[in-house]
This record gives structure tokens, C-alpha cells and sequence, in this order.
């Protein structure tokens, strides 16, 4: 497996998932498994739901990472999730480290969608889709309403 570039969007950016420095964050880092991508997420003490159980808007959260490093890392570019559907099939416990795997379905224009699977010891817990919208780096400046960090301004899609 391939390491990803965990600063690739700088390493100041404090995004809940993935960013680098985020001392309340999941610090996920990520792999490209050949036309899939990875990571692991151990479940840290606060991050329960039901009692030793994993919190399901956590297991949703890394749904969502997953799916998005998958887009960055499959099509070239970041996108803004538009939706997120998860089927929670067993208990995540809170115990094990939890797996993730992103697989690219559909990629056309600024248009996205992945398959989500979540597992632990080997055992599927969560199934789910994400779709995305990968914005020119002037869309993603109107969407967040400033300028974008230097850091992000070259991984946006091309103009059409």
C-alpha cells in the first residue's frame, strides 16, 4: 500500500478526520490500495455511543473521509460531499480498531460517487455511498465564502 500525503492540503488545515495537527481530530492517515483507498481508526476514549460501542455519527464521519480522500486521491482533485447514505449492519465496538476502504463508482466532470465499506476483524459493520461535487477553485471560494489557502488552491478542478 501507498502512504498518502497526509499535509496535502497543508499542514495547518484542522479538518475533524484528517487534519495533521487537530488535537481533537481522528488523525487519519491514508493508503492507495490499488484502485481503492484505506485507512484505520482506532476509537479513542469519548468516542462512544451506546456503552462500548462506537458513536454511529462517528462511523459516519470516517464514512465521509474515506469517501473524500478516495475522490482526491482517484480523480486529482478535492470535492464537497452532497450526500451520504450508511447502513449500519453490526455494532462497531469500541475496543477495535475499525477499517475503512473507499472504491471510486462513478466519476464524470465535477461529479463523484463512492462505495464505503467500514469493518472489523474482517466483519463488514457499515455499507454506504457518498457523492461529491469537485468545484473549480472559484466555486470552492464562493462555497466557503473566502479565499482559499494557498495549500488548497492547486488541488481544485481544472476550469471546464
Amino acid at each position: 500500500m501507498e502512504p498518502l500525503d497526509p499535509n496535502a492540503f497543508g499542514e495547518e488545515q484542522m479538518c475533524f478526520g484528517c487534519g495533521p495537527t487537530n488535537t481533537h481530530g481522528m488523525n487519519l492517515r491514508f493508503f492507495r490500495d490499488g484502485d481503492a483507498v484505506v485507512t484505520t481508526m482506532q476509537p479513542q476514549p469519548g468516542w462512544e455511543g451506546a456503552p462500548g460501542l462506537v458513536h454511529g455519527g462517528l462511523q459516519a464521519t470516517l464514512s465521509d473521509e474515506i469517501a473524500a480522500w478516495t475522490v482526491f486521491t482517484l480523480c486529482g482533485s478535492y470535492g464537497f460531499t452532497t450526500a451520504l447514505e450508511v447502513r449500519y449492519l453490526r455494532p462497531a465496538r469500541h475496543a477495535l480498531p475499525v477499517e475503512a476502504r473507499g472504491e471510486l463508482i462513478e466519476h464524470e466532470g465535477a461529479r463523484a460517487r463512492v462505495k464505503v465499506t467500514l469493518t472489523q476483524a474482517d466483519v463488514v459493520v457499515l455499507t454506504g455511498t457518498a457523492s461529491f461535487f469537485l468545484p473549480t477553485r472559484e466555486q470552492a471560494e464562493r462555497i466557503v465564502g473566502d479565499a482559499l489557502p494557498d495549500s488548497w488552491r492547486s488541488l481544485a478542478r481544472d476550469e471546464p
